[in-house]
């Protein structure tokens, strides 16, 4: 085990939401930092099934039953074409507060 504080270990850690075809979601926290997730990324995502070993269970999940995935913290590192840097999300609540309040 890594010597250190518990909120050391806990920045080494990556959080993965699934978004799936049918709406649901699932978020798994991964033992790997993002800049190390970021590398295996494209080859991850190329793979029909992803396989997470949790204590009590193993999840297996269909990558072609994906929709999007967020990853926490962000994988800054990530560059190239039909990559954004510097992008913010919008959403409804703050689009009608622009117009009330001249955000």
């Amino acid at each position: 085990m890594a010597k250190g504080s518990f909120a050391a270990m806990q920045t080494s850690n990556t959080q993965l939401t699934f978004y799936y075809e049918n709406g649901q979601t699932e978020t798994l926290s991964i033992p790997i930092a993002a800049n190390d997730l970021g590398q295996q990324l494209q080859q991850m995502l190329n793979q029909p099934w992803l396989i997470f070993h949790l204590a009590e269970q193993t999840v297996m999940i269909s990558t072609q039953k994906v929709i999007k995935v967020e990853i926490k913290p962000a994988l800054t590192q990530l560059q190239g074409e039909g990559i954004f840097s510097n992008t913010q999300r919008v959403t409804a609540l703050q689009r009608g507060a622009a117009g009330r309040l001249g955000v």
